[in-house]
């Protein structure tokens, strides 16, 4: 249950980082929209994290979180913020993905 919620906390990591980039992008009243789901998807994240960590080593669940967050944010900034898609960024990507499945499967 704790490795779900691990995953959950990490998905809104990454809610967190798309809604402050649609912020940048809105103006007027829309912009807070984007910036109090900032703040919600910021909080969410935080209190799954620490619930975690409870069971969980916390060099383990920092690390997992925030790989889910890093790799959710690039796939982010790909599909909807047009940023680049290079050999190189997607190869590296793929290490990060395969270290967070690493630690999954080498922690207690």
């Amino acid at each position: 249950m704790n490795w779900i919620l691990l995953l959950v906390a990490g998905l809104f990591e990454v809610m967190f980082a798309f809604c402050l980039g649609k912020a940048k992008e809105a103006t007027g009243n829309e912009s807070y929209l984007w910036y109090l789901g900032f703040f919600i998807s910021l909080t969410l994240s935080m209190v799954l994290l620490i619930i975690v960590t409870k069971e969980l080593p916390i060099g383990t669940s920092y690390a997992v979180w925030t790989g889910i967050g890093a790799v959710g944010t690039v796939l982010i900034g790909i599909l909807f913020f047009k940023e680049p898609t290079e050999f190189w960024r997607l190869f590296f990507l793929s290490t990060l993905v395969l270290s967070v499945v690493g630690l999954k499967f080498v922690s207690h």
